[in-house]
């Protein structure tokens, strides 16, 4: 007998690139139970399979950075901490942060073949005996316009939004006059591809890193939230700085301003995702 539950959780998390550095993604999840009926004449109860297989996934994937375990970024864990310093092209990126702000991955880039092996992994131990087998899918939502690849961390935000570099793959809506402008919109998301977006007020000297060292041309940021002590070192060229903290909300009305300065006289609206089917909305 089989089992299935379409769009089971969005996972949004961010992993190293040897090419493109730290990549913002979101990945809708797809569940396929293989096994034999039970005494209640179920594979499992669907509301196990949303909490219990979803509880997994967000505790050991989402909103984390995932790090390929053969990637050459100088990694460490030491003292339940992670650290690592990259270079990929030009560009530099090294991080500190607490164990559970990372999940490493076999093999030499992170992609939807070796995540879902991994998850499969840590799921199947925790299945009942009658559960024989797990089928994973894990696809990025289909593109209906322009989008772009980010990552962020919220020090505010006392959940998992607080890691220092975690993401979303998100589409962007800009209107101008009700109007849908996609030249708009493919300027903003060609301007954010793979960037970091990080707020001023958690700048610091390079020279007060604990942890981690930067380059000339880096940013240095840190900031002590409820899981502990973050610092990012990340090139200034794969990096924007906002005026703001980086919530979706914060980022609409960011977008917004610097639309509204361009076209002063004409009624904007942004919609502005944070990974799948949600969002916010800000509009003058």
């Amino acid at each position: 007998m089989i089992l299935f539950v379409d769009s089971l959780t969005v996972i949004d998390f961010s992993y190293l690139c040897p090419r493109r550095g730290a990549v913002g993604e979101s990945w809708i999840t797809d569940i396929v139970l293989h096994g034999e009926l039970n005494e209640e004449s179920m594979v499992l109860d669907f509301a196990k399979v949303k909490k219990q297989i979803k509880r997994i996934i967000d505790e050991k994937l989402d909103h984390k950075l995932a790090v390929p375990s053969s990637l050459n970024c100088n990694a460490h864990l030491k003292e339940g901490r992670f650290e690592f310093d990259m270079q990929f092209g030009d560009n530099h990126i090294a991080m500190s942060a607490p164990e559970e702000a990372v999940c490493v991955i076999e093999g030499n880039e992170i992609n939807t073949e070796n995540a879902i092996a991994y998850l499969k992994s840590v799921i199947m131990p925790h299945m009942p005996d009658n559960v024989k087998d797990l089928d994973i899918t894990l696809r990025p939502e289909a593109a209906t316009g322009f989008y772009y690849h980010y990552s962020h961390g919220l020090k505010k935000h006392d959940g998992n939004c607080q890691r220092i570099i975690h993401g979303h793959r998100s589409l962007i809506g800009i209107k101008l006059n009700d109007i849908s402008m996609p030249r708009l919109q493919k300027q903003w998301a060609d301007k954010w591809q793979d960037i970091y977006l990080g707020s001023e007020e958690d700048i610091i000297p390079a020279t007060e890193l604990k942890y981690i060292a930067a380059k000339a041309d880096d940013y240095a940021f840190a900031y002590t939230s409820s899981q502990g002590y973050f610092e990012l070192a990340i090139s200034q060229s794969r990096c924007d700085l906002l005026p703001c903290d980086t919530t979706v909300e914060c980022i609409a009305d960011y977008l917004l301003g610097q639309i509204k300065r361009q076209y002063p006289n004409d009624k904007v609206e942004v919609r502005a995702y944070e990974g799948v089917g949600k969002g916010a909305i800000a509009y003058a």
